[in-house]
């Protein structure tokens, strides 16, 4: 397998149509298939997931659990900023 090219950018998503978005994901769900594949069996990593949805559905499960994490610890951040407990800096 090729060694792939290390590529440093940065996308913003927050401001991507659904199309554009949709292409971005399936991008970086190859590029991380690439990297994960390159560690291990492909052949067997690729038996061992199987051609069904579960895999699908628990990894959409956890980003969005991890998500809705992100967004909860942000929270607790920047009350503590407003309250004076920490200090942080908008940058």
């Amino acid at each position: 397998m090729p060694q792939l090219r290390d590529c440093k950018t940065a996308a913003d998503v927050e401001t991507m149509g659904f199309p554009h978005l949709f292409d971005y994901a399936h991008h970086c769900g190859a590029a991380l298939a690439r990297a994960h594949a390159k560690a291990g069996d492909a052949a067997a990593i690729s038996g061992y997931v199987g051609k069904g949805a579960v895999l699908d559905m628990a990894l959409a499960r956890f980003a969005a659990a991890y998500a809705d994490q992100t967004e909860a610890d942000h929270a607790v951040l920047k009350a503590a900023a407003a309250s004076g407990r920490i200090v942080a800096v908008d940058i």
